[in-house]
């Protein structure tokens, strides 16, 4: 698969998807968005892949929407941002959060706007030392897009979320692992070699009990806790049945490494 925006990458179970706009700080545009939509229902069709990792090319990971590809004049009409964020945020998030695998982002730089909700929206955050996450919208007199508004106050709390989305400041990859809005800070050397062994371990796991931690996880946050019981009986009957299950248990067993196909 050949694109002009991104970098497509499948092997052995992890699939690579790469923002390839080094110059523009991979900031987005419709080609981008319709290249990523493909790969995007590859990734979800292909029994084969178990993980996928979201990263940047060049400098930055993504200085989210390129302004320049939905320009606006003071004179001129009006673009209907609500109509683009339709058509390709809100999907692009909803493939990634619902996505039945895990989906590991590696920040190896700035994350600003959508770039930095693009990132919350993955399942583990990886940050290289020097990146930085920023919620510019408020300076251009927006507001959070691609759940932003959603994900960042579950990941650091209501305080820090406004102070963040009304102020606009920059935050560090150490104080993003310290407020809880990513998994792990690294040093900027180790991160693709992070994130490339945590989807290694991912591509050998069960992944169709992943994918329901993540589809319980995310209902969690809009259901009663005699609900969420109730999906959890659900899920442990459906898995309780699988091939995974038996080899997970036959591996304990036996003292030894499990072999799970994760189907």
């Amino acid at each position: 698969m050949e694109f002009n925006t991104i970098i497509f990458e499948v092997s052995e179970g992890v699939a690579i998807l790469t923002l390839n706009r080094p110059k523009a700080l991979n900031s987005f545009t419709s080609e981008m968005h319709a290249e990523i939509r493909q790969t995007m229902r590859r990734v979800a069709e292909d029994a084969s892949i178990r993980c996928l990792v979201i990263t940047g090319s060049g400098r930055g990971f993504c200085a989210g929407q390129d302004l320049g590809d939905r320009a606006v004049s003071a004179d001129g009409g009006a673009p209907d941002l609500g109509q683009s964020v339709k058509e390709n945020y809100n999907p692009l998030i909803r493939s990634i959060m619902t996505l039945p695998k895990p989906v590991i982002c590696a920040v190896n730089g700035v994350a600003a706007g959508a770039g930095s909700s693009i990132a919350l929206a993955c399942d583990i955050v990886l940050a290289a030392r020097s990146a930085s996450f920023i919620q510019v919208f408020c300076k251009i007199g927006l507001v959070p897009d691609s759940g932003g508004t959603w994900n960042l106050p579950r990941a650091v709390g209501l305080a820090r979320a406004k102070g963040l989305a009304m102020l606009g400041d920059r935050l560090t990859a150490d104080q993003a692992e310290q407020w809880g809005l990513i998994w792990k800070c690294v040093d900027d050397e180790d991160l693709q070699a992070e994130a490339g062994k945590m989807a290694a371990h991912f591509a050998t796991q069960p992944t169709r009990a992943l994918g329901r931690i993540k589809k319980l996880l995310l209902e969690s946050t809009a259901n009663t806790l005699f609900e969420q019981l109730e999906l959890e009986q659900q899920a442990m009957q459906e898995l309780g049945q699988s091939d995974d299950y038996r080899e997970g248990v036959a591996a304990f067993m036996e003292k030894r490494q499990p072999e799970f196909k994760g189907v």
